[in-house]
């Protein structure tokens, strides 16, 4: 659906160039709600004005259902374009026009007639919540009300994909869910594909399939984010998951464990099991090992169930090792953890 190949961007600012993007590689399959974090000056945004087009590559190429956007001629650029809708953190609305123009505006530019404009627009204001606001200006809306205004504009043209730049940033914690909840209405009643821009996990972890993790215009990491909510690779990856999941021992804690040469202490992620007692039993039973239970924390993501245990093992090397292996070999992501 929505391919980056090798893209790098350069901007020349005062006579110096400055690499937003470097050698970004990236797939969005149709149907997918798809997220990209970074901290600020990442390169999300730029991103995104890649796949829109507002900003061409410096070098790579940008596809839309395997057509390269460097192929189009003007017109039928402007053409893919309105294929492609576009919400924003500070919603853009105008505040001179009523509720009922800013979703129109779109169908105006478009010259469509004046009733497919009346019955698309109260349409979406019924979609979005809204039918009963019309007639009212954005000054006396609430900001979440002004972002659903922002959405329906944005599906007016009937677009296959939906581009969310930081579209929850200005919000309030209940008032980003509600949105959240209907992008996903959007996603699985209007197969349209989702791209989320944003710096909070929570938003990934809450309606995104997969993600991917940008730093200093690189993409450093991405997957499906069970995975790499559940074992990420990346220091960055992992400050980041740190902030939805609680997988640190309390530093209290950390003080009173009792380190020898037999002991080794671990995180283990069971991805998506129902439990993790029966796989810790059974390695009890087989290897004949200790094991102190330090930190448990259970994360529901959007119905997969992600279980982190810190424990400690206490069996000589090659035991510890045999235990490790048949963690692995269950699917469960094992890391070494070493507290000074």
């Amino acid at each position: 659906m929505i391919e980056l190949r090798d893209i790098t961007k350069i901007y020349n600012k005062k006579g110096a160039a400055v690499t937003a993007l470097r050698n970004v590689d990236l797939q969005v399959e149709k149907g997918d709600i798809y997220g990209v974090i970074g901290y600020s000056g990442a390169g999300k945004s730029t991103l995104v004005r890649l796949i829109n087009y507002l900003e061409e590559p410096t070098e790579g190429q940008v596809l839309i259902e395997g057509v390269d956007l460097a192929s189009y001629s003007v017109s039928e650029l402007r053409a893919k374009k309105k294929q492609i809708g576009m919400i924003f953190q500070h919603f853009n609305l105008l505040e001179s026009k009523t509720v009922f123009d800013n979703v129109a505006l779109p169908l105006v530019l478009l010259k469509e007639k004046k009733q497919v404009i009346e019955k698309r627009v109260y349409e979406l204001l019924a979609f979005v919540g809204l039918e009963d606001k019309a007639k009212q200006y954005p000054n006396e809306l609430s900001g979440g009300q002004k972002q659903r205004v922002g959405i329906a504009r944005a599906l007016a043209s009937n677009p296959t994909i939906l581009l969310c730049d930081e579209a929850t940033s200005a919000l309030d914690p209940q008032t980003t869910d509600s949105i959240l909840k209907l992008l996903k209405k959007i996603n699985e009643e209007y197969n349209i594909t989702v791209v989320i821009i944003t710096h909070e996990m929570e938003v990934v972890k809450q309606i995104c399939d997969k993600v991917a993790v940008m730093e200093k215009g690189e993409i450093i990491e991405q997957g499906a984010v069970i995975e790499v909510f559940g074992n990420p690779k990346h220091p960055t990856t992992e400050t980041f998951v740190r902030t939805v999941i609680k997988n640190e021992v309390p530093d209290s804690l950390k003080q009173a464990i009792q380190k020898d040469g037999n002991s080794k202490l671990l995180k283990l992620d069971f991805l998506n099991q129902s439990s993790s007692e029966p796989l810790i039993s059974k390695l009890i039973q087989r290897f004949h090992v200790k094991v102190n239970i330090l930190f448990a924390n259970t994360t529901d993501i959007q119905g997969a169930m992600l279980v982190t245990l810190i424990v400690q093992l206490e069996g000589e090397g090659a035991k510890a090792k045999e235990v490790i292996q048949f963690l692995e070999g269950n699917d469960v992501a094992v890391q070494e953890v070493v507290y000074p």
